[in-house]
């Protein structure tokens, strides 16, 4: 029997699997890894570190020391995790490139009983593979983009699809961060480049491509994640647009709410506006620091987005979204669960 798998057999079916076994060293699994991965690591950072160093100067004795520190911490694997595991236990397990890291766990399992399969050519192969699926999925799909000026619940009006049953893509959510200089949560950081890409794979492989997807319009990049430009090319260039309309003193509102994380404390939110410097000018980013100083939030949310945020989306709007002016046009009178229900039964019934 083959104990092996490749990418292109095992990721179409990762659900089949009852773990997913990821051996390397926990600051490679923090970067990326597969959907749902456990990590198992047979190595540490730290002991990964001192065997690449002694292999820079004596082949062998790196290599036997990496296997007797790898056969210690299978065995403490094993001790540690197995133990209530039934025999019909069916793990898939990888490493960077699929050698022998994931080939001592995946060996010592199949030596219990256990049906491991080993990923060929490790999280490389995976990686190659999501690369050229993420310039894959997004063509075929049917996108509606919600548009609208900042603080108009593009996102809330996403969640509320969702809560309708709609299929959504909502890739701030995704990114970890709400795509503005101010955009940073505060209680989670934002995941690595490859990381972004395997949860946004994930989500388009879940899509059904008979049913519109929603999703929010979106710049190059959130944060300090990009996205990948056979998606906006797809969202641009083949998705229908839906404006959003939301009163000014509303929209304040949303984003009172979304903010309030600055109010005890200002000053990260002056740093950050720091950024707008060049494009805004030293002394108008002064003033509106001087109001959050001052705790006047309301204040300062409607002078960024009638100085800032506003012409520059509309004008961005134009330049990916020529047909708007034709599109769906969908009130909201504020940020209530209710009225979003409204508005999402809208859209659906709308197609």
């Amino acid at each position: 029997m083959n104990y092996t798998i490749t990418a292109t057999e095992a990721l179409p079916q990762l659900e089949g699997f009852d773990a997913i076994l990821d051996v390397r060293s926990p600051s490679e699994f923090a970067e990326d890894h597969l959907p749902g991965a456990q990590n198992w690591p047979v190595l540490s950072d730290e002991e990964r570190h001192i065997v690449g160093t002694l292999y820079k100067q004596d082949p062998l004795q790196a290599r036997r020391l990496g296997a007797a520190l790898v056969a210690r911490n299978v065995a403490r694997l094993l001790d540690e995790r197995t133990a209530d595991l039934p025999k019909q236990w069916r793990p898939l397990v990888y490493c960077w490139r699929g050698g022998q890291r994931s080939l001592s766990l995946h060996w010592f399992l199949g030596q219990i009983g256990f049906r491991s399969r080993q990923l060929v050519g490790g999280y490389k192969a995976y990686r190659e593979l999501v690369r050229a699926e993420l310039e894959q999925r997004p063509q075929p799909l049917q996108w509606r983009v919600l548009c609208g000026l900042t603080g108009s619940g593009k996102t809330r009006l996403l969640q509320a699809l969702a809560a309708q049953g709609a299929q959504v893509l909502d890739l701030e959510a995704l990114a970890a961060h709400r795509g503005s200089v101010l955009g940073r949560l505060p209680d989670e950081a934002q995941p690595s480049q490859k990381l972004f890409d395997s949860r946004l794979w994930a989500a388009l492989r879940g899509l059904d491509a008979t049913r519109p997807v929603y999703v929010e319009s979106e710049s190059r990049k959130i944060g300090r994640v990009a996205l990948p430009p056979a998606l906006l090319q797809a969202m641009r260039g083949q998705g229908r647009a839906v404006w959003l309309d939301m009163d000014v003193p509303a929209r304040v509102q949303l984003l009172l709410q979304d903010y309030a994380h600055f109010f005890a404390d200002p000053q990260p939110f002056c740093d950050a506006l720091d950024g707008l410097v060049e494009l805004r000018g030293r002394q108008r980013v002064l003033g509106w620091q001087q109001l959050a100083r001052e705790g006047r939030w309301a204040e300062v949310f409607e002078a960024l987005m009638r100085e800032h945020y506003d012409p520059g989306y509309a004008a961005s709007l134009q330049r990916h979204f020529p047909a708007l002016a034709q599109g769906w046009r969908q009130t909201l009178v504020d940020g209530e669960p209710e009225h979003l229900a409204e508005a999402a039964r809208a859209l659906i019934a709308a197609g």
